[in-house]
């Protein structure tokens, strides 16, 4: 059995629908005319009254023994044993996943006749199609059409009206027993029993350690539809995205996915829309039920508990002494994010730097790192933000960064405690006095003091603040000792101070 649609007729102004062949009820002369037509051809058929209407003719229409003549368009044709036709115009050659019944999918398409009428778009609603595939939302063909399509694929799919939409039709667009085609390109495809999927892409070795509930992270990403259109992306902000993982501050697929990271690792999270945005989507930026693609390349994450982590990568054989509190060091440093980007260096500057532990001049966590260190020591000194710069910016570091240094330590000055300008090593001459007063006039002046002073210092008994001219800190210990101002030091002003000091603690200043 075949079907035809004819022009329309002048007065009825509706295709005609006839069968070709054994059963078919038009007159054999059309019958036989319009076998062998294509879709969309036209023809003029002349038939002879012996295979029209005879001697009789037809009513007060067609006279007897007449010769008709008829112009024929094909519009359409179909066979009850027709199946529906898919033809695949794009693939993909990597198809991770094609679509199977249960499925939710998003799709485009035009919808048009078989003589190419369009009579519906998605693309001039500029929305895709969306819909669960097996239940029932959709005719039967295109189910079958759509099933094992892969995303991003695009097929065309010729549907016979048994399959479509039958003897009805569907309103004015469509005409009843009409073979309908639809070019579908498949946008999106989830199930809803899906979990997140993530593709391991890149992981530096050694890792030191791996992303949990409670970590402060920061990353960079591109945010891409199934199609591959790019919808967010934080390279484009030049600025990572920081969040805290596992507190729902992003949707719930991506929380997941963050977890068990590594430092400087790269992967890719498929999440499905009820892991995402759901149906609602957001906004215009996010149509609902779409799935998410992000590539993402982890830069830090820390815990709020972290503490300065410190990997020793050169120690010299002979190791006697080492930096604590209030030492004056010489150092070397190198100062980068934990992906590898360059901060600054001592090797910006004419010279090394010098510093004294302890006493707030330098990030706590690089202060921390430094101690302990021996001459010519490397270390690699791994400082969360909140031992760093926290959430400000600083020097161009971006805002919560744990930092890497890379040191060496050059120099060592063994220090004295904050506020002092001269500790004693070992006990004191006692009595004190005497042993100051070099040349026993009974008074010390400012030369004499300063040459007693060094001489401790010469000998290993004592230590001068390292930080300070020496010059200095010996003219500032003389004024400290000279209660009267009269330019020297005597055996009373000199007990007083004794007296009050080991009152307090000894072997310390004068």
């Amino acid at each position: 059995m075949s079907r035809l649609f004819l022009v329309p007729n002048l007065n009825k102004g509706f295709p005609f629908i006839g069968q070709v062949g054994v059963e078919s009820k038009v007159i054999p002369g059309l019958d036989k005319g319009v076998q062998g037509m294509c879709v969309n051809e036209r023809r003029k058929i002349t038939v002879p009254p012996h295979l029209a209407y005879g001697v009789l003719g037809s009513g007060s229409v067609i006279p007897p023994e007449t010769t008709l003549v008829f112009d024929v368009h094909l519009l359409d044709l179909w066979n009850k044993e027709d199946k529906v036709q898919i033809r695949t115009i794009y693939r993909q050659q990597k198809c991770k996943r094609k679509v199977m019944p249960t499925d939710f999918v998003r799709y485009h398409y035009n919808g048009s006749l078989l003589v190419g009428n369009i009579f519906e778009s998605s693309y001039l609603q500029n929305t895709t199609y969306d819909t669960y595939v097996g239940s029932g939302s959709l005719i039967k063909g295109i189910e079958e059409g759509i099933t094992g399509m892969c995303v991003g694929e695009r097929r065309s799919i010729i549907i016979p009206p048994f399959l479509a939409y039958g003897d009805k039709g569907y309103g004015t667009k469509i005409p009843p027993y009409a073979t309908v085609i639809f070019d579908v390109l498949l946008v999106d495809l989830f199930n809803v029993k899906d979990d997140i999927n993530v593709e391991v892409q890149m992981i530096p070795q050694p890792c030191r350690r791996k992303a949990v509930l409670g970590d402060f992270i920061r990353y960079h990403y591109n945010a891409t539809f199934q199609d591959g259109t790019i919808f967010d992306s934080s390279y484009a902000r030049n600025s990572t995205y920081n969040t805290f993982i596992g507190m729902g501050h992003v949707i719930a697929g991506i929380d997941k996915a963050l977890q068990g990271v590594c430092v400087g690792e790269w992967r890719r999270v498929t999440v499905p829309p009820h892991l995402a945005y759901g149906e609602t989507g957001s906004g215009e930026l996010i149509p609902g039920s779409a799935v998410l693609i992000f590539d993402m390349h982890i830069i830090d994450f820390h815990n709020p508990k972290d503490q300065v982590h410190i990997n020793v990568t050169n120690k010299p054989a002979a190791c006697n002494l080492t930096s604590d509190a209030n030492d004056l060091i010489l150092y070397r440093y190198n100062c980068s994010l934990l992906d590898g980007t360059r901060l600054y260096s001592s090797d910006d500057y004419p010279e090394p730097p010098r510093v004294i532990l302890g006493q707030g001049k330098l990030i706590s966590g690089l202060d921390e790192g430094l101690h302990g260190m021996c001459v010519l020591e490397r270390r690699e000194i791994t400082v969360p933000p909140h031992l760093a710069h926290g959430a400000n910016d600083a020097m161009g570091i971006p805002t919560s960064a744990v930092l890497l240094f890379e040191v060496e330590l050059l120099q060592l000055q063994k220090g004295v405690p904050e506020g002092f300008l001269f500790i004693w090593l070992h006990d004191s001459p006692e009595p004190l006095f005497p042993a100051m007063d070099m040349n026993q006039d009974h008074k010390v002046l400012l030369e004499e003091f300063a040459a007693f002073i060094m001489l401790q210092v010469a000998e290993g008994r004592g230590r001068i603040h390292p930080g300070i001219d020496s010059d200095k800190a010996l003219k500032e210990m003389f004024r400290n000792q000279d209660r009267n101002t009269d330019g020297k030091i005597t055996e009373d002003e000199l007990n007083i101070i004794v007296n009050e000091e080991k009152e307090v603690v000894t072997h310390m200043e004068l």
